[in-house]
C-alpha cells in the first residue's frame, strides 16, 4: 500500500529539511510532523524509575509492570533508537512502547537508558550498558515477579542493533534471552540494498526520511569510532548465528533499513534460527515513535506482532 495518508500529508512539513538534521535545529514547521495523530489512552501499567551498576557506572532504566502481572510473568529489556546518538527514555519509542508492551505481555519490561555514542563514547560501551541491563533484570526476577526463563531482549532501530549484540554474548549460555524483538533494525554495515521496486517509491519520501549510503556510513562511523576492523563477533548481521535466540522481526515497508531486516531473518532461517518477520504496511522507519491510536492501526498491529508468544 502506499505512505499512509495521514503521515503522507505532513511530507510538506519537512520537504526541505536536510538528512541527519539534529531535531534542535529544525525548524517550528518541520517539529509538527512528529505531533500526535490522536487520542492515545495509555493502559494500566506502574512505572517505576530505577538506576542500576554498569561497568561505565550507573545505568538509568525504567520498570514497567502490567496491572495484571501473575508470578512468573513475561518480560522484556527494550532499547529504543536514535541512530545510537540520540533518544532518552521519554521518547514514544521507548516510553509509550515499553507501556503498551507490558500490558500486552501481561508482564515487566525495563527500559534502559544506555549511554549513546559521542567523542568519547563508542563500541562495546552502549552494548556494554544494554548487556548490564539485561543481567541486572535476570538477577532481579524475583523481585520483579517473572520468570527469567521467558524473558525477552529487544530494540528499535539502533536499539535493535544493542539487544542482538547483547544476546550474541550470551548465546549458548543459561543468560540468553528466550527470544528478541525487533523494530526495524539496522544490523548491518555497509546497508543491505533495497529492491529496485522499492527504491523507485523512496525517491519520492522527503531527503530527511531517508537512510542514503553517507548518513549509515556517518551512523556506524560515530557508533564504532571507525569504519575499518569491523567488530563481526558484535555486529549482528556479520556474526555467526548458530544458536541465535528465536527472533520476531518487524520492518517499515518505506525505510532504507528494510533490507537489513529482512536480509537478517534470512540469515537466522539459513541457521536452523526460527524468525518471524512482518512487514508494517504504509509506514516509515520509526514508527513505533507514533502512539497506537485507532487513526493507525498499522502501529497497534506491530507491537502486537512483538509480544506474540
Amino acid at each position: 500500500m502506499p505512505v499512509h495518508p495521514l503521515i503522507a500529508a505532513r511530507f510538506p512539513l519537512i520537504a526541505d529539511v536536510a538528512p541527519g538534521t539534529p531535531t534542535e535545529l529544525l525548524p517550528e514547521e518541520a517539529l509538527r510532523f512528529g505531533e500526535p495523530y490522536g487520542e492515545h489512552a495509555p493502559p494500566a501499567v506502574a512505572v517505576e524509575e530505577r538506576t542500576i551498576d554498569g561497568p561505565h557506572g550507573p545505568i538509568r532504566v525504567r520498570v514497567y509492570r502490567a496491572a495484571d502481572l501473575e508470578r512468573g510473568a513475561r518480560s522484556l529489556l527494550w532499547a529504543h533508537g536514535g541512530g545510537f546518538v540520540s533518544g532518552d527514555l521519554d521518547m514514544p519509542e521507548a516510553h509509550v512502547v515499553s507501556l503498551e508492551l507490558a500490558s500486552r505481555l501481561r508482564g515487566v519490561v525495563v527500559s534502559v537508558e544506555y549511554r549513546l555514542a559521542g567523542e568519547t563514547v563508542h563500541h562495546p560501551i552502549p552494548v556494554d550498558d544494554v548487556e548490564a541491563a539485561w543481567r541486572w533484570l535476570l538477577r532481579s526476577a524475583a523481585e520483579l515477579g517473572i520468570d527469567p526463563a521467558r524473558a525477552s531482549l529487544g530494540g528499535a532501530s539502533a536499539g535493535a542493533f544493542l539487544a542482538s549484540a547483547a544476546a550474541l554474548r550470551t548465546t549458548g549460555s543459561a543468560e540468553a534471552p528466550a527470544s528478541v524483538l525487533l523494530a526495524y533494525p539496522a544490523l548491518h554495515f555497509p546497508n543491505p540494498a533495497v529492491e529496485d521496486a522499492l527504491a523507485a517509491e523512496l525517491r519520492e519520501l522527503p531527503p530527511s526520511l531517508r537512510f542514503f549510503p553517507q548518513v549509515v556510513l556517518a551512523i556506524f562511523q560515530t557508533y564504532l569510532g571507525r569504519i575499518t576492523d569491523i567488530p563481526a563477533a558484535e555486529t549482528p548481521g556479520l556474526a555467526d548465528l548458530t544458536g541465535f535466540p528465536p527472533t520476531r522481526i518487524v520492518v517499515s515497508e518505506y525505510d532504507d533499513l528494510r533490507g537489513s531486516g529482512e536480509l537478517f531473518a534470512l540469515q537466522l532461517a539459513s541457521r536452523g534460527v526460527p524468525a518471524a518477520l512482518t512487514v508494517a504496511e504504509g509506514m516509515l522507519h520509526g514508527h513505533l515513535n507514533i502512539a497506537p491510536v485507532a487513526e493507525l492501526p498499522e502501529v497497534a498491529r506491530s507491537l502486537d506482532f512483538l509480544a506474540a508468544e
